[in-house]
């Protein structure tokens, strides 16, 4: 049984917005050696997720946080004293952490599945934890 761990380092360039960190995360898989177990990511922010969604029609990812937007208003009724409550609220709603299993040494990601992180309150640099754990071949 191997257990591998990396980071990744994302920066966002917008308040919300959606990096595609799936070749990141294959890049990690195949570093691992890791023949057949799972890959876990996890985002370690408040303000930001990780998902797996389409990755062929960016309008997914418009819509998605066009979504949420409608969801959780900017101008609701939020206590929080640093006025990115709503942020708070979409982290919850799309996770933090996402499981995808690892079969022949790479993700067994769907045709049209990417890995997604989700910024609610940039611009910031984020990181997201790649853990892979399974046997090697050998």
């Amino acid at each position: 049984m191997s257990v591998h761990h990396e980071k990744l380092t994302i920066g966002t360039d917008k308040r919300e917005t959606t990096v595609d960190v799936t070749s990141r995360v294959r890049a990690a898989v195949s570093r691992s050696e890791v023949r057949e177990g799972i890959c876990v990511v996890n985002v370690a922010h408040t303000t930001a997720a990780i998902f797996v969604n389409e990755n062929a029609d960016p309008d997914v990812q418009h819509d998605l946080l066009t979504t949420l937007a409608r969801l959780v208003p900017d101008d609701g009724d939020y206590r929080h004293a640093e006025g990115n409550g709503p942020a708070h609220i979409k982290s919850v709603l799309v996770g933090h952490e996402i499981t995808i299993a690892v079969k022949d040494g790479a993700l067994d990601l769907g045709r049209w599945q990417g890995i997604y992180v989700a910024e609610f309150d940039g611009p910031r640099t984020r990181s997201a934890t790649v853990t892979v754990v399974g046997d090697r071949a050998g």
